[in-house]
């Protein structure tokens, strides 16, 4: 796992954000390697984030399919469905949800392609732990900041369907 050596240092896991964490943040983690799925994992449990694991894109767009989830994180090369084609589908499902990808290789080509991926961020490994952890922190904050905001317009979402006709007009 020598690659995978500043994932490992830093800060202790959960040191600067331990606290900070709403506790219904649920996240899915997609990564073919077993050690970092776990590390993530640990990583992220430990601020109080609930964590889902996926060891390529196929389980992964399953668990998308199947659960609400409030972040994605996910390694581009994967077995299958890469993680760029992961997002693709995401996308055009019309799920709205942050991504990170975390990878060995990020696809720079494909993602300029492809401005319509809309990830939130890339982190390129190795990185710290005290770096995914900030990440996420920021990018779930930033979520929930536009959430409040759209609470705050007067009857956002209250009479009007998906496509945006009104429902139970007089």
């Amino acid at each position: 796992m020598e690659g995978n050596e500043l994932l490992q240092m830093g800060e202790p896991v959960g040191a600067s954000v331990q606290g900070q964490a709403q506790l219904h943040h649920h996240i899915l983690v997609v990564d073919d390697d077993s050690d970092i799925r776990l590390l993530y994992t640990n990583a992220l449990i430990s601020p109080g984030y609930d964590v889902d694991t996926a060891e390529d894109g196929a389980t992964g767009w399953e668990a998308l399919q199947a659960n609400h989830y409030n972040l994605l994180i996910t390694e581009h090369s994967l077995p299958g469905l890469t993680g760029v084609e992961l997002i693709r589908k995401l996308r055009a499902a019309n799920m709205v949800l942050p991504v990170v990808m975390a990878a060995n290789r990020l696809p720079p080509d494909e993602l300029a392609r492809s401005p319509s991926l809309q990830l939130a961020a890339l982190l390129s490994k190795p990185f710290y732990i005290s770096q995914l952890l900030e990440t996420v922190r920021t990018i779930l904050r930033s979520a929930a900041g536009v959430n409040e905001r759209l609470d705050l317009l007067p009857n956002w979402g209250k009479g009007y369907s998906t496509v945006g006709s009104r429902q139970n007009a007089p």
